[in-house]
């Protein structure tokens, strides 16, 4: 048993919302819970026996946990080329550097460039062929809504100009019809399916490197999004006893034949490894100018995006699902695939409520732009908005440049909150930076780290608190999990994850929040990193 006193610790528990001395007890695999939380004095004396560590004055809060996280492609993602906010060139540059170690027909991979630096065009394969005509190149979008190839990774996956585009998907041609090198949404798969698959061993190898790196941020859980091979690492991990982070785990919508074969439920699994929501699709995404609109993109009157499925075909496909006891979390990013999508959970309610059954946790992933009349309908039908506010910083500037005016309805986070909607935050990285602080320091100042785009902020009346922030990343996680009476809070009989700060995140100046480092953070009693 130990006590952590002497510590400014914020409970996020409604009913006993400050202490300063923490009891845990003895578990094994991060299984010890909280037994006290309270005043320093009244703690110890409970507790005489107990190990006592002078915490020094320092924050404590519950463990963080990321609602959106892609923990497989992540881990693997650590090795790839990084291409974050640089320019066309420096892309090029860094994949021939790779080039010159790499064994000719060998795979190089990259992820996160972004064409808002290449000064809004999209890339071709033209740029990189040049410096690499013989290993077949992939470059995943920092959206992961579409890729960047070169003709040999083409010619490799047997795609040519007279290959027809994929159902929900698009092949990039010039104006000849040529193919120029780009993938649009379901078109990434023709080529990523040919990239040879990693073994099981090795997407559990890369899990482990990869989860200190989220212990450093003050992250104890994730909901993870990635598929059936992420599930299959992530069992082994924990029967292995190697599991040591919190997991609720999605599954996609296209393996529900494979679901109910194995007999999986929401909710099935351990502390540490939890099945979570069926995930499904509605549209693209902003970046490659995919996601579903009412109205076209600005100055591309042909262009609505891609609507993958009605809110009537979502009903079709998920109603068994959900008559399973399965919550779903859908994504949706464009004001017409969140108004779709609100149907269909309108109709998925319905036949809930005919059949007796306790509302699922519904999510909308995303929800990046809402018509002004659909926002009222999440706390109406009782959908868990689950965002995540680094994107919000992201994007300003495709934003404005793509949507307009319809801008003002956009991360509208506090017209959210004043509804009553809960939320549930998140990074989706590797999309976005995993660090939490970073999306919490987002949704506090609507600005970015440099301070742009101006001392009040983008559209400031849709700021929230630095507690409200935080919320979603604990409790409000937890709730879309199903998971919040056991973490999320800092309560007696609550599984012990906390992390500790040197800055008081609800007293420093709001821009200092994106620098927080955290000094230690605990995972069911554990100490698992120390600064």
């Amino acid at each position: 048993m130990k006590i952590l006193k002497n510590a400014q610790i914020y409970t996020m528990d409604l009913r006993n919302p400050r202490a300063t001395a923490i009891a845990v007890d003895d578990g094994e695999n991060y299984s010890s819970r909280i037994i006290a939380v309270g005043d320093s004095d009244q703690v110890i004396d409970a507790f005489p026996k107990a190990d006592v560590e002078d915490m020094n004055g320092t924050v404590i809060l519950p463990g963080l946990i990321d609602a959106h996280f892609h923990l497989l492609y992540y881990a693997h993602n650590l090795k790839k080329i990084n291409l974050f906010e640089i320019n066309k060139r420096e892309c090029i540059s860094r994949v021939e550097e790779r080039v010159k170690s790499t064994p000719a027909g060998k795979w190089i991979l990259g992820h996160g460039w972004n064409q808002i630096h290449f000064s809004g065009d999209f890339p071709t394969t033209a740029d990189l062929d040049t410096i690499s005509p013989h290993h077949p190149v992939y470059l995943t979008a920092a959206s992961l809504h579409a890729a960047w190839c070169n003709t040999a990774a083409l010619k490799e996956a047997g795609i040519t100009s007279q290959t027809p585009d994929p159902l929900n998907g698009k092949f990039g041609r010039d104006e000849n019809g040529n193919l120029n090198g780009m993938l649009f949404e379901a078109a990434m798969k023709s080529v990523s399916n040919h990239i040879p698959e990693s073994s099981i061993q090795e997407n559990k190898s890369a899990i482990v490197d990869a989860i200190p790196d989220l212990w450093k941020l003050g992250l104890t859980g994730l909901h993870d999004f990635d598929r059936f091979p992420s599930y299959d690492a992530l069992k082994e991990l924990e029967s292995e006893r190697k599991l040591k982070l919190r997991i609720i785990k999605s599954l996609p919508v296209e393996e529900l034949d494979k679901i109910f074969e194995l007999g999986l439920k929401s909710g099935m699994g351990s502390d540490l490894l939890k099945l979570g929501s069926i995930k499904v699709f509605m549209d693209g995404a902003l970046g490659a100018r995919t996601a579903a609109m009412m109205e076209p993109y600005e100055g591309e009157p042909d262009n609505t995006g891609m609507l993958f499925m009605s809110g009537d075909e979502l009903f079709e496909m998920t109603r068994e699902a959900v008559l399973d006891g399965w919550s779903l979390a859908d994504h949706a990013i464009g004001d017409r695939a969140n108004h779709e999508l609100i149907l269909g959970y309108k109709k998925l309610r319905e036949i809930e409520t005919a059949n007796q059954i306790s509302r699922p946790r519904h999510r909308i992933e995303h929800g990046q732009l809402l018509n002004k009349e659909d926002i009222p309908l999440l706390a109406e039908l009782d959908l868990i908005a689950s965002m995540q506010p680094c994107h919000m910083s992201a994007d300003i500037d495709m934003v404005e440049k793509y949507w307009g005016d319809r801008s003002k309805y956009s991360f509208v986070l506090r017209m959210l909150l004043d509804q009553g909607t809960k939320l549930a935050f998140g990074s989706d990285a590797p999309v976005d930076s995993e660090n939490p602080f970073h999306g919490i320091h987002s949704a506090v100042t609507r600005r970015r780290a440099n301070g742009y785009p101006g001392n009040d902020g983008w559209y400031p009346a849709e700021k929230i608190a630095a507690v409200e922030a935080i919320y979603a990343y604990t409790t409000g996680a937890a709730y879309a999990g199903n998971v919040e009476d056991k973490i999320g809070i800092l309560r007696t009989g609550h599984l012990a994850d906390l992390i500790v700060l040197d800055v008081d995140p609800f007293k420093c100046d709001p821009m200092q929040i994106y620098e927080i480092k955290p000094q230690a953070t605990m995972l069911g009693g554990e100490w698992v990193w120390k600064a």
